[in-house]
């Protein structure tokens, strides 16, 4: 339909051109007439005068132009022109100095290698460069460490930015390279290549005093063989994820393994859901289960969320009553394949089943960090539906080991992780590397390889904590409570369950009435009361067990 107006288009515009140039001629032609009668000259001297007039007017603009010009070049700076030379020659900058009473220009010489690199990635303009003199480059033993100012007007985050852009211009990958911040000034920035890829060859495991000095707890090593790791589990919880056979248990065994030596007096709860994979630590976690059953992850959530929320209220009372917060030992509640437990078998009552559990979890994760328990899940399968994205959004620690995809990584790291500042694809890591991975934590990515501890050295790390916990003086002078007394009692007697009527009085509650008696004594315990197979009202030796978890 285009096609077919376009003549008649083409013929109404010049038809629209030809009316303009003779209106256009009228106007002339009109206005030379009034010239004419105005002045009483002829028509040739009419004409002649207009073209005169408007021959002067243009000359008189022209020239109008040419002065102002020139008076604005008089009072403009001189621009010197860019002098011509090699990489590493001068070009031209903002230095000055008085020579002879005058400012002179002096030039600067830039660092070819950094000023190409950088331009060509896109960090500083195209007009700036990096000084020689405000650079240096150091040979390491793993690498080149540059360190360098950056231009006024950049900064380290332009660098950070196109880190793989720059990877890129120096032909690496990102992989390879590793960005440092400075204390001193948002514009120098410490930046190392690596001469070979990343963990090519393995760093010892670390020693018992470089554990204890590091300032958290360690994870892995850097590129570099320095320790790095997360300030507390107190504030956070970790997701780790990657595909079968990357070392994930083996990285976690190093994680419990330095909890045990530097994290202090803490409590662990373990689920084992590989049945091997943590049994090394069976004897100093204050629960340990091995196996796959999801009633086993639901019951053990339920008893952290039921610990959390009396730890809450205690907390409660304190500020209510004025008094200090009450100190709670850490616990740390690490789960291997977590992503079996959330799996159902596309039944109602399977459905119902993970929707459930995943809503405990979700609860645990977000709520119980003040109440000082953290939660480590592990888990082989970071597909889309493996772990709920309602559990998978509570994790502020994330650490990925190899994945097939950026997709997958997306699931282990968060949707928008590939938009953080400075991102690692956990797709490009190695597969042969075993516990390679990528640590995002407070919005900041650092490739790490966790740590490869013999097992004689966790052996060891276990045998003595449980020798310090057994014979700790504190908890031998320590007066037992209510609770550690009912405890105690049931288990002299072998029993598993002990009726009301039978435990009060030998907690010193002498009333007769069963209704009074049941309430002071379940107040006294801090622990609601349950029924035996035959109907009686008293109290279960495990449910006594889990309360008296809550206590420290």
């Amino acid at each position: 339909m285009m096609k077919g107006r376009r003549p008649q288009q083409e013929e109404q515009d010049a038809y629209a051109q030809l009316a303009s140039g003779i209106g256009a001629l009228c106007i002339v032609f009109g206005t030379l007439a009034a010239i004419k009668d105005k002045l009483g000259l002829s028509w040739p001297a009419t004409v002649l005068l207009f073209a005169g007039v408007f021959i002067a007017l243009g000359y008189g603009a022209w020239r109008l132009r040419t002065v102002v010009g020139r008076l604005r070049t008089r009072h403009a700076a001189p621009v010197p022109l860019p002098r011509q030379g090699p990489p590493d020659a001068v070009l031209q900058g903002p230095d000055r100095s008085l020579a002879g009473g005058a400012l002179q220009e002096q030039p600067v010489a830039a660092h070819g290698e950094l000023t190409a690199a950088l331009t060509t990635a896109g960090a500083i303009g195209p007009d700036q460069i990096i000084r020689a003199d405000e650079a240096t480059v150091t040979a390491v033993q793993t690498g080149t460490v540059y360190d360098f100012l950056m231009p006024a007007g950049r900064t380290y985050e332009d660098v950070e930015r196109r880190l793989s852009a720059v990877a890129g211009t120096f032909g690496v990958t990102r992989l390879h390279m590793r960005l440092e911040r400075s204390r001193e000034s948002e514009r120098r920035v410490r930046l190392l290549k690596l001469s070979e890829p990343p963990f090519t060859r393995s760093f010892p495991a670390p020693t018992r005093q470089r554990i204890e000095s590091f300032a958290g707890v360690p994870l892995g090593h850097d590129v570099t063989g320095e320790l790095v790791g997360v300030e507390s589990f107190s504030t956070a919880s970790l997701l780790v994820a990657g595909m079968t056979q990357t070392g994930k248990t083996t990285l976690v065994n190093g994680l419990v393994t330095c909890l045990l030596i530097a994290y202090g007096d803490f409590q662990l709860y373990l689920l084992d859901g590989k049945f091997c994979g943590l049994t090394r630590f069976e004897k100093v976690a204050a629960r340990y289960e091995s196996s796959d059953d999801p009633d086993v992850f639901e019951a053990m959530v339920d008893e952290l969320n039921s610990r959390s929320d009396r730890r809450y209220t205690r907390r409660m009372e304190a500020i209510r009553n004025r008094k200090p917060a009450p100190n709670f030992t850490p616990v740390i509640f690490i789960v291997d394949e977590a992503a079996d437990f959330f799996a159902h078998d596309e039944s109602t009552k399977g459905k119902e089943r993970s929707r459930r559990i995943a809503e405990k979890t979700r609860s645990l994760v977000s709520k119980s960090l003040e109440a000082g328990i953290a939660t480590v899940l592990m888990t082989q399968r970071p597909s889309h539906n493996a772990i709920p994205v309602m559990v998978r959004d509570q994790f502020q620690y994330r650490l990925c080991l190899y994945v097939a995809s950026a997709g997958t990584a997306k699931v282990a790291l968060g949707d928008t992780y590939f938009e953080t500042i400075a991102p690692i694809n956990p797709a490009l890591l190695d597969p042969d590397i075993k516990g390679q991975g990528v640590l995002f934590a407070k919005g900041r990515s650092t490739l790490i390889r966790g740590f490869h501890f013999s097992d004689d050295f966790i052996w060891a790390v276990v045998d003595e904590v449980r020798a310090r916990k057994n014979n700790n003086p504190k908890l031998e002078k320590r007066v037992q409570t209510p609770l550690q007394q009912a405890i105690s009692l049931l288990q002299e007697r072998g029993s598993n369950f002990m009726p009301t009527a039978e435990l009060a009085p030998a907690l010193g509650i002498t009333d007769p009435r069963p209704v009074p008696r049941g309430k002071l004594l379940s107040k006294l315990l801090g622990v609601p009361p349950g029924k035996d197979s035959a109907g009686a009202r008293g109290y279960w030796l495990d449910d006594l067990l889990a309360a008296a978890r809550t206590d420290s």
